[in-house]
């Protein structure tokens, strides 16, 4: 730890008047983002759509996505209207333990969403057994599990960094690499295992989520056009989720131990953007989930009428 009980986040700029904007604009966002993820909890929760294995892995990746955004957002949104943008010893540990902890799981849980594609579409006959509850269950376990060994490997490398005087992070947030950067000590090999427990990582998942849509591709290619149509937008929801989120975080964390000025907008790609449209993206597009709001609307209104007298 060294001396350093405090440090001091440099934001997203210097101008007041940028900070004030982006201040309305990110409180907009982090509105949308809790109203679209809770209604996508709720329509789903009070339906049947919790017995299907993708709805039941998008409940909780909206879940994820709420928790995730809230780790940095609304510190974010204090920092902008601040003179001085602090954050103690302790609290930034915290932020990036448990930013890296429910980023790993939402990076799983995709997986696991395009692995429940994969068998719906390529064997549909033992779907049913394959995708059952208690498989569900496990596979929601391990991505925590997983994301727990990723986050906290992460986490104790950094808390055993000495941080001796240098206490200003160019970021908005605390994380890996601009922590790095701040180490009186040789960071070296630290930088190397942050590009294999958090890029290779990124990697080889991205990887394995084109192979299954490679793979689902292929087997449609011979489905009726009604049928391949239901089947392409659900997977194309579900793709456009992954390059949102992915992107941005490959080129952050694939490279050495270096820091770019452009790192702040990629950052909030995968802090507030991806958060902010998964909702968009998975009600929009998907006639499931438009006839479960409906559904759950319709419900209400006469629930409501009931009790005016």
């Amino acid at each position: 730890m060294g001396n350093v009980t405090v440090f001091i986040l440099l934001g997203l700029s210097d101008n007041q008047n940028i900070e004030v904007l982006c201040f309305v604009l990110f409180l907009f966002c982090y509105i949308a983002i809790w109203m679209g993820n809770v209604l996508i909890m709720v329509s789903i929760t009070c339906t049947q759509l919790m017995d299907q294995p993708m709805y039941f892995f998008l409940h909780y990746l909206s879940l994820c996505d709420l928790c995730y955004t809230s780790t940095v957002t609304p510190k974010l949104l204090t920092d902008l209207l601040a003179e001085r943008k602090i954050i103690s010893y302790n609290n930034c540990m915290t932020q990036l333990f448990v930013l890296h902890f429910l980023g790993a799981i939402e990076i799983f849980i995709l997986t696991a969403m395009a692995y429940d594609r994969y068998v719906a579409i390529c064997r549909p006959l033992h779907y049913t057994v394959i995708m059952s509850r208690q498989r569900c269950n496990e596979i929601l376990a391990a991505c925590c599990t997983g994301g727990f060994v990723h986050s906290a490997s992460q986490s104790l490398l950094i808390a055993c960094l000495s941080f001796c005087h240098h206490n200003e992070i160019d970021h908005y947030f605390c994380d890996v690499y601009p922590l790095l950067k701040l180490a009186c000590t040789d960071t070296h090999r630290i930088g190397l295992f942050v590009i294999v427990d958090s890029g290779l990582i990124a990697l080889v998942t991205f990887v394995v989520l084109m192979v299954s849509y490679f793979l689902i591709a292929y087997t449609i290619s011979v489905y009726p056009a009604e049928s391949r149509s239901k089947a392409l937008s659900t997977c194309s929801s579900h793709i456009t989720i992954v390059v949102l989120f992915f992107v941005p975080v490959f080129f952050i964390y694939i490279r050495p131990n270096i820091t770019f000025p452009e790192d702040k907008v990629f950052a909030l790609f995968y802090t507030i953007i991806a958060p902010m449209f998964n909702p968009l993206i998975y009600t929009l597009r998907n006639l499931e989930m438009k006839r479960a709001i409906k559904k759950m609307w319709y419900h209400q209104i006469p629930s409501y009428k009931k009790q005016i007298p």
